[in-house]
């Protein structure tokens, strides 16, 4: 299938490794142009070395810390700068460290707020006006499957990824006849680093061994395995897509069937 996004612009947050990595080559494979955003600029420089080299859409990166209260400005300057606008703005974030609600201090909910939800939603603004004018426009929102079925350990993820549904949804109803998507893509169990990182706490915190806790966990998912970043980012590439001009407010999961609700 064309994805008919050839020569469009793309920002990807938070795409150093891991899922925002997996979505800037996947696009970049369409031939879209990406700027990759992060804070470790030796991978973000390999990552775009390796696009480059394929000859499919050009890649460039900038340093950006979501935490730094100066992110939006920052970010927006960049891409002025080296791609000249924004046709597709992908939301990507960390997440926030494991614990129960108990361990939710107002300085931690604070913090995780600010970088997770405020940072997502005053950037997208800031690109919003330029996709209005030119009639085209997606915003795709990586969040999590703890949005419809909470995660066990993960109160604040639990708690901060949800209030990006709600905005998504509204946002997309404000948009829509200006031309532009807005949707909400939730990775299940994907094997990344940071699936690496929650599998050794439940261990730790558990008792079990790191082969255990995997095992119980991919029993449980109706395809029986982990997910990989390409398939995530396969799914991400359609709904930024032309054909997906329809796509819009939608909460669309990649997890294997593994979430119970329909």
């Amino acid at each position: 299938m064309d994805l008919g996004i050839k020569g469009k612009r793309a920002l990807v947050l938070a795409s150093s490794r891991g899922l925002g990595h997996g979505i800037a080559l996947a696009l970049a494979r369409e031939g879209t142009n990406v700027l990759l955003c992060g804070r470790s600029g030796e991978a973000l420089e390999a990552n775009c070395r390796a696009i480059n080299a394929e000859g499919n859409g050009k890649a460039d990166w900038i340093w950006a810390d979501l935490s730094d209260e100066n992110f939006v400005e920052t970010v927006t300057a960049a891409v002025h700068e080296k791609l000249g606008g924004v046709d597709i703005l992908v939301n990507n974030t960390g997440g926030p460290t494991p614990g129960t609600t108990q361990d939710m201090t107002p300085e931690k909910l604070e913090t995780y707020f600010f970088s997770m939800v405020l940072r997502v939603i005053a950037l997208t603004n800031a690109v919003l006006p330029s996709m209005k004018a030119q009639g085209w426009g997606r915003i795709l929102t990586v969040a999590s499957s703890g949005v419809i079925e909470p995660i066990a350990n993960l109160a604040l993820s639990n708690t901060l990824r949800p209030a990006l549904a709600g905005w998504s949804k509204t946002l997309a109803t404000e948009i829509g006849r200006f031309g532009i998507t807005s949707n909400l893509l939730l990775p299940g169990s994907i094997l990344t680093g940071r699936l690496d990182d929650l599998d050794g706490a439940a261990a730790k915190r558990t008792g079990k061994s790191l082969d255990e806790i995997r095992s119980a966990k991919q029993a449980a998912i109706p395809m029986g395995r982990y997910g990989t970043i390409e398939e995530f980012a396969a799914t991400a590439a359609f709904l930024c897509s032309q054909p997906a001009s329809y796509i819009t407010g939608s909460l669309v999961r990649c997890d294997g069937g593994a979430a119970r609700s329909v």
